[in-house]
């Protein structure tokens, strides 16, 4: 499998009240949730390698290391961009950068592993034996 250094990815969404940090359980204010910012990292992630995949292939988040460093308020569209900096087998590293109208809101690295998605929820599936 080789895929190239340098793709790229994004991932839009809109600051909502379902998306903020009150209504997710990570704080208690009506701003961008971190958690839903590192989701559009990893989403911005999957998009920039997913059509390089094989049949059967897809990728899992294995590791996240981000800051997010503004808040945004509901109604501001916020999008995350990531670009593949490390190909190293099964395993990828992206860096990953978060925006919203006013500038950037967060940024770091992400790492994912490509597997076959078949064996992998087998695997997963065993657990419960």
């Amino acid at each position: 499998m080789s895929i190239a250094i340098g793709l790229k990815g994004r991932a839009d969404s809109l600051v909502t009240p379902m998306n903020t940090a009150r209504a997710m359980g990570s704080g208690t204010v009506p701003v961008f949730a971190t958690p839903c910012m590192a989701a559009l990292m990893e989403n911005a992630a999957v998009q920039a390698v997913q059509p390089e995949l094989g049949e059967g292939e897809s990728t899992v988040g294995t590791r996240l290391d981000v800051t997010h460093d503004a808040a945004t308020p509901i109604g501001m569209k916020v999008w995350a961009e990531a670009e593949l900096t490390e190909a190293d087998g099964r395993k990828l590293t992206f860096s990953v950068t978060a925006f919203d109208e006013t500038g950037k809101i967060g940024g770091g690295t992400h790492q994912r592993a490509v597997v076959q998605v078949d064996r992998f929820l087998a695997r997963t599936q065993a657990k419960w034996n």
